[in-house]
């Protein structure tokens, strides 16, 4: 069974800076890919970042770009989120996702619906 397990979240004045954690675990995640999603109160779900397996690619929401950074450790099973320059519009319930290879298959990273596997989610919350 697989589960996903976040940590790091918590109360941030705005311009400071908190890592979040996910721990993987239930199978191995060779070419899955890895993110990072956030709700807001009243809001949908929106992409924040993901990873590929290698690490070598990274995608960013463009909210996101230069404040925040994803990296992943295989050999632990764990993805990690650094947020720097925090906003208050940052402000949100942080969920890590796992996507599946899907050989041949177009995909939609920043889509939710190409994530199998999610998180119970951690707040951040951004005060101004």
């Amino acid at each position: 069974q697989v589960q996903l397990v976040e940590s790091g979240g918590g109360l941030v004045q705005a311009g400071g800076s908190l890592r979040l954690s996910c721990a993987a675990s239930g199978r191995t995640f060779t070419d899955y890919i890895l993110g990072w999603f956030r709700q807001a109160p009243g809001k949908e779900r929106e992409f924040v970042s993901a990873i590929t397996w290698s690490g070598l690619s990274t995608f960013y929401a463009d909210s996101v770009k230069g404040r925040f950074a994803i990296s992943r450790d295989n050999a632990k099973n764990m993805i990690y989120l650094q947020m720097n320059s925090l906003k208050p519009e940052d402000t949100a319930v942080y969920y890590c996702a796992a996507s599946p290879p899907r050989p041949g298959l177009r995909r939609n990273l920043k889509s939710s619906y190409d994530y199998s596997y999610w998180g119970q989610g951690t707040q951040v919350t951004v005060s101004s």
